[in-house]
């Protein structure tokens, strides 16, 4: 086994399935941890999450290319620009006093072991997930802004805009805690003291819970303007209908006034 090897990890640009990555590649996918997945192919780990995120630890860039095109990725060999990529060298040294040393520029671990791997590759795709959402956010940052500035002016359409826009938030949240898993361990950690350290420290070092409270506070800030904006379209279209009422109301009496004084008029 190699003592330096190289962890590559990206956000999937068309959604795949567990069935989709078997059949595409000719393996046979295993349960590791929580919504991972994993198969050994040669001296590469591939490790595909629920998410729809696909780490390879140990494969040459020829191969991680070749991969992704039998997979139908578009623009294969240019994966590591996209927004939602991250890489990180990881290194075996025996010497190494603990089991593992994490910082922002490597992993290294004092032996090779397939769960240590599994869960590096867990924790990373979690961070490229992460970003997506990171992503989401700042668009619907833009398109609450929009509706914010235009929160003055009426129409019956608005409503219906804002509410499937209010759906959206909540669901986001929901994908974040339901399918990531950012803020439950694996059950798989509870048996095993060392694998819950390095997730722990990998966890902490690519600042999982950090990023999710950013993500949480913003999507509770626009949740909260768009409650806001809802409020004054209801009060707006409130308004409008009492008017309407108001008018219809006026139109009736006149009508009324001209019944009981036409005859009158007539003579």
């Amino acid at each position: 086994m190699k003592k330096e090897m190289e962890l590559v990890a990206l956000y999937l640009s068309k959604p795949l399935s567990r069935g989709d990555i078997e059949e595409a590649l000719g393996i046979t996918l295993k349960k590791g941890i929580e919504s991972t997945y994993y198969a050994k192919i040669g001296e590469t780990l591939l490790a595909y999450t629920q998410f729809n995120v696909l780490t390879m630890i140990n494969s040459s860039r020829i191969n991680t290319i070749q991969t992704l095109e039998s997979l139908g990725i578009e623009e294969a060999e240019s994966f590591d620009q996209s927004d939602m990529y991250q890489d990180y060298p990881v290194h075996i040294d025996e010497t190494l006093v603990s089991g593992f040393s994490v910082s922002n520029e490597k992993i290294v671990l004092k032996e090779y072991t397939l769960i240590n791997l599994i869960i590096i590759a867990h924790v990373v795709s979690q961070s490229v997930a992460l970003e997506l959402y990171e992503k989401k956010l700042s668009d619907y940052y833009e398109l609450s802004r929009h509706l914010i500035d235009t929160s003055d002016t009426f129409s019956i359409f608005k409503r219906t805009r804002l509410s499937r826009f209010a759906k959206k938030l909540v669901l986001v949240r929901h994908d974040m805690l339901i399918d990531l898993y950012l803020l439950d361990k694996p059950n798989i950690l509870w048996d095993n003291e060392a694998a819950e350290m390095l997730y722990n420290k990998l966890a902490t070092t690519l600042e999982l819970k950090d990023r999710f409270d950013i993500v949480e506070y913003k999507l509770n800030s626009i949740k909260d303007d768009i409650i806001m904006v809802m409020d004054l379209t209801n009060h707006n279209h409130s308004s409008l209908l009492e008017w309407i009422i108001i008018i219809l109301i006026l139109i009736e009496i006149i009508m009324g006034l001209i019944d009981w004084f036409g005859p009158g008029f007539g003579h």
